[in-house]
């Protein structure tokens, strides 16, 4: 089986598009991918529990047209005639800023090495899937397939190799869905227009964005939570003025507050989607995760090492 890891990004969303620096954490939850036996006449891949079939085949896959462009651009990478049928199992919601396209696209090229016998290295599989989340984001920051390809909690800048950072203590979140989808790539679309309209207003949330993310790594090193989540609640507020919050995820991010949280905020290119909520206690994240399944949101727990 091959896998790609989903990620939650806790600093940093847009203006690491822009060069300033991300803080994402890995989840366990992302993508497998399996063979499935026989030998096919093109490359497949059947995606569950969405539902979806797509192969490399010159008839156009009608309403799959970016996931079979992907697939054709991983298929591209491997020079022979040899086909595969994939099997891919989803354990993250899709279009909700987890990195569901690049936790597959790091699983479908896994598989495809695996197939063949092959182990590229982890930068091999970063440049590939960077490819693949190309086709479905136009220019994405490579946060999302970074974290998918190596896993672990890191500092990430666009051209630049990943720092690790390792949290003083672990680090407990809750990560709520809003129940309605986004595109990364309108968000990101967005974000650049208010950029180019008025470089310094926005350059200059950019620069409090990256002192953000430079302060949350000093407070994980330290274990300083109460910083750290004051950090996200101010990190959401430059992000919701750049309008990539929702009335949903304000309404979670007041409702997991209210329920002993330290910090809340979107995560990922907003829009819809997630946030992503800091606890302290195991209490704080059973009375957390409680209110927010009263509100019908679905919620994961997500864990950092130590």
């Amino acid at each position: 089986m091959a896998y790609g890891h989903g990620k939650v990004i806790l600093f940093g969303e847009h203006s690491v598009v822009h060069g300033r620096p991300a803080l994402a954490l890995a989840v366990e939850r992302g993508a497998e991918v399996t063979l499935v036996p026989g030998q096919p006449s093109l490359t497949t891949l059947h995606i569950e529990p969405w539902g979806v079939d797509v192969d490399t085949g010159g008839d156009v896959n009608v309403g799959r047209e970016p996931l079979q462009q992907a697939l054709k651009v991983a298929r591209g990478f491997y020079q022979d005639d040899r086909e595969f049928a994939l099997h891919a199992t989803m354990r993250l919601p899709s279009g909700a800023g987890m990195g569901s396209s690049a936790a597959l696209g790091v699983a479908v090229l896994r598989a495809l090495d695996d197939a063949r016998g092959l182990v590229s290295s982890g930068e091999l599989i970063y440049e590939r899937s960077l490819a693949w989340e190309r086709v479905f984001h136009g220019n994405p920051s490579g946060v999302d397939n970074a974290m998918a390809t190596y896993g672990g909690m890191a500092m990430f800048t666009k051209g630049q190799p990943l720092t690790r950072v390792v949290p003083r203590h672990p680090v407990s979140l809750v990560v709520a869905y809003s129940g309605s989808s986004s595109s990364t790539k309108i968000m990101v679309d967005s974000v650049a227009r208010q950029f180019e309209k008025e470089p310094e207003r926005v350059g200059k949330v950019f620069d409090a964005i990256a002192a953000i993310v430079n302060n949350g790594k000093l407070a994980l090193e330290t274990g300083d939570l109460t910083s750290l989540g004051q950090l996200m609640t101010m990190n959401h507020k430059l992000l919701s003025g750049m309008m990539l919050s929702t009335d949903p995820l304000e309404e979670m991010i007041e409702t997991a507050m209210a329920a002993g949280a330290l910090g809340a905020k979107v995560t990922g290119a907003g829009g819809g989607g997630c946030m992503v909520a800091l606890v302290d206690s195991p209490e704080h994240q059973s009375a957390v995760k409680a209110a927010l399944v009263k509100l019908g949101k679905t919620v994961y727990d997500v864990e950092s090492g130590s």
